[in-house]
C-alpha cells in the first residue's frame, strides 16, 4: 500500500500539463507577429514609394506629350507661314515691273496709234493679276474708299466739297497684300472738307441770318 501511495504521488498530472503550457512557447509566436508586422509596414512603404514614382512618371509623360504637341503646332505654323509668304520678296521685286506695265498701258491707250498694243498688254496684265490672286497676292486699289492707315500711305491732302472727308481721292500707286499681310501700301491722295464747310458744321443753323453789325440778332438789346 505504501508503494502504491508512493507511486501515485510521483506520477505527473496530465490535466495540469494540458492547462498550463510552458512559458517558453509564447516567445516564438510574439517574434513571428513582430516580424510579420515589420514586413507589412515595409510592404506598405514600398507600395507608397512605387505609387509616388508612378505618379511622377505619369506627370512627366503628360508634360512630354504636351511639349510634343506644342512643338508640332509650332512646326505646322512655321511651315504654313513659309508656304503662305514664300513669295513675299519675289512679289516685292516684281511689283515695280507691274507698275511700269500699267503706266505704259495707260499712256498707250491715250494714243490711237498704240491703242491696239495697249489692249494686248492689258490682257497680259489681267492674266498676271489672275496668277497673283491664285497665289494670295491681292491688289489694294482704294479709290473712293475711307483712308485706312494700315493699308494706305497718304502722300498729300486735297480739299473737296463733293467727296467724303478722309476718303481716297486718287491712287498714285496701287498697294498689295499677300495672304492678308501687307506687302506694299497704296500711295494715295486724301480729301478734306473745305474750310467754310468745316466752319458751317460747327455753327448754329441760323448763323447765316445773323446781322453783322455788332454781332447781335433781332430782338437782342444793344
Amino acid at each position: 500500500m505504501a508503494d502504491e501511495a508512493g507511486t501515485d504521488h510521483g506520477a505527473p498530472d496530465a490535466a495540469d500539463s494540458d492547462e498550463q503550457p510552458p512559458q517558453h512557447a509564447a516567445a516564438p509566436a510574439a517574434a513571428t507577429v513582430e516580424r510579420l508586422a515589420a514586413e507589412l509596414e515595409a510592404a506598405r512603404a514600398a507600395l507608397e514609394e512605387a505609387s509616388a514614382r508612378a505618379e511622377a512618371e505619369a506627370d512627366r509623360a503628360l508634360r512630354a506629350a504636351a511639349e510634343a504637341e506644342n512643338a508640332r503646332k509650332r512646326a505646322a505654323r512655321t511651315i504654313d507661314n513659309a508656304r503662305k509668304f514664300a513669295l513675299d520678296q519675289f512679289a516685292r521685286d516684281l511689283l515695280p515691273a507691274v507698275d511700269s506695265f500699267e503706266q505704259a498701258v495707260e499712256a498707250a491707250a491715250a494714243n490711237p496709234a498704240t491703242r491696239a498694243a495697249a489692249e494686248g498688254v492689258g490682257l497680259a496684265l489681267k492674266l498676271l493679276a489672275g496668277a497673283f490672286e491664285r497665289h494670295g497676292l491681292a491688289q489694294v486699289d482704294p479709290i473712293g474708299a475711307p483712308f485706312d492707315p494700315k493699308l494706305h500711305e497718304a502722300m498729300s491732302v486735297v480739299t473737296s466739297a463733293s467727296a467724303e472727308p478722309d476718303s481716297v481721292a486718287e491712287v498714285l500707286q496701287k498697294g498689295y497684300t499677300l495672304n492678308g499681310r501687307l506687302v506694299r501700301p497704296a500711295r494715295v491722295i486724301v480729301t478734306k472738307a473745305p474750310p467754310e464747310q468745316a466752319s458751317d458744321a460747327g455753327a448754329p443753323a441760323d448763323a447765316n441770318t445773323a446781322p453783322e453789325n455788332g454781332g447781335h440778332r433781332a430782338g437782342e438789346g444793344g
